[in-house]
């Protein structure tokens, strides 16, 4: 039997734990995509508690305590830290095959160095151990977890009518070495059939000094913050789809369908879809010429619980996989874009692991000659980055495509501890490799295989990305 998460955890053969020590372990994180907050990284925030750096935002753990049946006011509500930390504690043994029991265990190693397991009984002697660490070790803040963690560059999420002025104090502060890099995420501003779109409009008019009359307006003002976010280091787009959509209309059309919605007035899916088109064919080409990468998270199916979303808003941990047929619509834009010579390094993530293998086919019908890579299927995303979910997506994209150009992991968290995420990835990769290796499927040629482990664990990312 082997230890419980001892150095070789997940590494079951000689391969797979040269790959992982000799190469994986090392190399810095590049995590292009994540939900940390740039106002803590420039202030340097420390958290007075394992809760708040734990638990607070973070919807997997959330998901775990309600399966548990525990109260809301322990979860999102009122009761004190120490009594949401036990909630947790007391649940977690229960997450046999979660990943969530893998992350905080080896987020316990790597930044408390508790090598216990963490449950009721033990919860106490865990909280205290994490917030004397928290409270008085001097590297135990944002920016000095980001050092210790290895982390190379941080892709933030941003809306268009963010400041960036958060990213602007950490850029000018050379004592501070890693790259910090905004996201343009533009999904309100087409999201003209939900609530807050037309607030939202108002608010983008504020910030570019003008008033929208059309869809011409709506395009020039997105054009102008896409150019700021790039002089700000931007090296990459995130639009989160319901599912991807493809009805092309002529302008006139979407400038009504802009207006009706304006004055308050219920679009129609159709009409919805046309607007969505044409803003997505905008941001692409604009991203194309400026080489950005554009990812497109899609097949989520957003706030199904009517009665938890009027308790606690969207985004609190609701959301589940949607089936969505997005396969025919999201060739058609990309053909288009590819036809006219204006389709950016593209990154797809479906939340539905059934989308796998179509996906994996799609990219190897658009891949170019700008960098190797081109069309990315996107790491296992969300309710994937899971054991099982990154073997599946791995191997699909091996089975369809070259996994030696995937540009690898990323966090997709908003917690400072969450660079745990990309070990678990990595010794995962290898452990993968490691068995084709020793099954004669691939020479043992470790000279070959460590240079495309570390390329996928970050040296691909950083050609992709341009940093």
């Amino acid at each position: 039997m082997k230890p419980f998460m001892d150095k070789d955890f997940l590494l079951s053969t000689p391969t797979a734990r040269t790959l992982y020590h000799d190469h994986a372990a090392k190399m810095p994180i590049i995590d292009y995509h994540c939900h940390i907050n740039p106002q803590e990284i420039a202030e340097d925030r420390r958290f007075e508690n394992i809760t708040q750096i734990w638990l607070g935002g973070d919807h997997y753990k959330w998901r775990v305590m309600r399966s548990n049946g525990v109260e809301e006011k322990y979860i999102t509500g009122d009761a004190s830290d120490r009594e949401k930390f036990q909630k947790f504690a007391e649940a977690l043994p229960k997450a046999i095959g979660n990943p969530m029991y893998h992350w905080c265990h080896l987020e316990l190693q790597r930044y408390f160095g508790y090598n216990g397991v963490l449950n009721g009984e033990t919860a106490e002697e865990v909280w205290n151990l994490c917030n004397e660490k928290l409270q008085n070790d001097p590297e135990m803040t944002a920016r000095g977890l980001i050092k210790a963690s290895n982390v190379y560059m941080v892709g933030t999420t941003d809306d268009p009518c963010d400041s960036l002025e958060w990213h602007k104090k950490i850029a000018e502060d050379s004592s501070f070495k890693t790259k910090v890099c905004p996201s343009f995420r533009p999904d309100r501003a087409l999201n003209i059939d939900k609530p807050g779109f037309v607030e939202y409009i108002h608010k983008l008019e504020k910030v570019v000094g003008s008033e929208f009359s059309c869809i011409h307006c709506v395009r020039h003002a997105l054009g102008e913050r896409i150019d700021f976010f790039n002089e700000m280091g931007c090296r990459a787009s995130d639009h989160g789809l319901d599912y991807v959509m493809y009805r092309p209309a002529d302008d006139a059309t979407v400038s009504a369908i802009f207006q009706k919605a304006m004055k308050g007035e219920t679009v129609t899916t159709e009409e919805a879809e046309m607007y969505k088109t044409a803003l997505l064919l905008f941001c692409a080409r604009k991203y194309a010429e400026l080489g950005w990468a554009m990812q497109l998270h899609f097949s989520c199916m957003r706030n199904p619980n009517a009665k938890m979303l009027a308790q606690l808003g969207p985004d609190s941990g609701y959301d589940c996989i949607a089936v969505t047929s997005s396969g025919g619509a999201l060739a058609a834009l990309l053909s288009q874009l590819d036809s006219e010579n204006k389709l950016p390094r593209t990154i797809l993530y479906s939340l539905n692991p059934a989308d796998n293998a179509q996906l994996g086919t799609l990219i190897g019908a658009f891949q170019g000659v700008e960098v190797a890579g081109k069309m990315q299927h996107g790491s296992a995303w969300w309710f994937n980055d899971n054991k099982t979910g990154m073997f599946e997506q791995m191997t699909s994209l091996a089975n369809l495509g070259l996994l030696g150009n995937f540009i690898g992991m990323l966090t997709d968290s908003r917690s400072f501890l969450s660079y745990t995420r990309h070990e678990y990835f990595r010794r995962i990769l290898c452990e993968l490799i490691g068995n084709w290796v020793e099954n004669g499927e691939y020479p043992a040629d470790i000279k070959t295989l460590g240079q495309m482990v570390e390329d996928i664990c970050t040296n691909n990312a950083k050609r992709y990305f341009g940093i």
